[in-house]
């Protein structure tokens, strides 16, 4: 490997197909919940629904989630990872079924609501699984010496699924309607999983292979709270997340605030992602490890200001550079995070660490969603934004100063170290 290689991870043939699959099953997963929020919405005209599909998924997410760690610490991964997609495609069947004309006009507003919930509930469940699956065969399929680099490529495919979702949502939502776009989902839940079959099964490095349940979990937990590296990254970006969850009300501000309709919603949907897209492809030449403390708290700090401008504009192309801003802010965020948990999460417990990271993080994304739901119910859409935005600035710089030596972190060592083999 050639040093400072842009392309380290690429030049490892089932690395690229597990890029591919990855953007599959993230481009499905991010076009059904655009659908699935429009859906809702245009149903309801009510902010709190929106909240709610959020709570259906954080539930079973959150509940499932240190056990669904140790199950994939003791499991093969790439197996686990096929009985995932399949639970997914069983959601999104449903979901298209669940949209035919013909079978809504049969049932009252609330039966299809709750047959909705239900199913985003069960999606939740198979989340709580996806994400350390996928963290766990991620470091199986490429040497140590190129984690950040492969870390990099996956969370750019993985913004590039969460960009092409949202877009493609917003615009076969007015050509095709939801019914027909549930089904381009279905659609591409299947290719991954024929993506996946293209990887060989892999080894389980876990030593302490029936090891009891509880002193697993014990031990996952007890790891991530004594790393402090880790856990300040997790908190700062969970507070964030969490409380600038404006994404889940696009619909109320693309229907009701900016009306642009689901073109604009698209287009909406898709800023963030794009701008995060453009920070991750650089970061794969221009690294971010340096002074990685100080450039995570700026990140989230300008992510903060660029709410409360999404939140006050009455603009449509303002609301799209602030949510691009906030996309490419967003993006030094994830990619630091990540080759932290790359770094710093022995092999045998990647499953367990990925399962609290997705407590803090990635359940705090449906948990903003329902405090963005209820915020805008009790204050109004634009003020539950700002709060939000205001929030998260408080959070920050409240981090910064409880947490000086956070401030100090340097990735820079820790990766020479590994390039060397060390």
């Amino acid at each position: 490997m050639k040093k400072n290689d842009p392309y380290a991870a690429l030049r490892f043939k089932e690395f690229n197909f597990f890029l591919l699959m990855r953007f599959a099953m993230v481009f499905a997963w991010s076009m059904q919940f655009v659908i699935i929020e429009w859906e809702v919405y245009s149903l309801t005209k009510d902010p709190l629904s929106l909240g709610i599909i959020g709570l259906m998924e954080i539930i079973p997410a959150v509940s499932m989630a240190l056990f669904a760690g140790h199950i994939v610490d003791q499991s093969e991964k790439k197996s686990l990872l096929i009985k995932c997609i399949l639970g997914f495609s069983v959601v999104s069947l449903g979901l298209f079924l669940i949209t035919v004309p013909s079978i809504t006009t049969h049932l009252s507003l609330n039966t299809t609501l709750y047959i909705i919930y239900a199913l985003v509930f069960l999606g939740g469940l198979v989340r709580s699984f996806i994400g350390p699956t996928v963290f766990s065969l991620l470091s199986l399929i490429v040497p140590k010496k190129v984690y950040p680099n492969a870390s990099t490529w996956s969370s750019s495919v993985w913004q590039m699924g969460a960009m092409f979702g949202p877009a493609l949502a917003g615009f076969s939502i007015s050509f095709m309607g939801v019914h027909w776009s549930m089904c381009l989902v279905f659609g591409f839940s299947l290719m991954a999983l024929i993506l996946l079959t293209q990887i060989a099964a892999k080894p389980i490095l876990n030593p302490k292979i029936g090891e009891p349940i509880f002193q697993s979990l014990k031990e996952g937990v007890k790891f991530v709270f004594k790393n402090k590296t880790i856990l300040g990254a997790l908190s700062l970006d969970m507070f964030a997340v969490l409380f600038g969850g404006a994404m889940a009300l696009l619909p109320i501000f693309a229907q009701d605030i900016l009306k642009v309709g689901s073109e604009g919603f698209g287009i909406l949907r898709a800023a963030p992602a794009v701008g995060a897209i453009i920070t991750m492809v650089l970061s794969a030449y221009i690294s971010l490890n340096k002074k990685a403390g100080i450039k995570l708290l700026t990140a989230i700090f300008l992510f903060g200001i660029c709410m409360i401008v999404f939140g006050l504009s009455e603009y449509f192309w303002l609301s799209v550079l602030a949510l691009f801003l906030s996309g490419i802010v967003d993006g030094v965020s994830v990619v630091i995070r990540n080759t932290i948990l790359q770094l710093h999460t022995p092999d045998h417990m990647r499953g367990r660490v990925s399962s609290v990271n997705s407590i803090f993080v990635g359940s705090s994304n449906e948990l903003g969603a329902f405090e963005s739901g209820v915020t805008a119910k009790l204050m109004g859409v634009v003020n539950a934004v700002v709060f939000g935005g205001i929030m998260t600035l408080v959070t920050v710089t409240t981090t910064a100063i409880a947490l000086p030596n956070f401030r100090k972190l340097d990735l820079e060592k820790d990766v020479e170290a590994l390039e060397n083999g060390d």
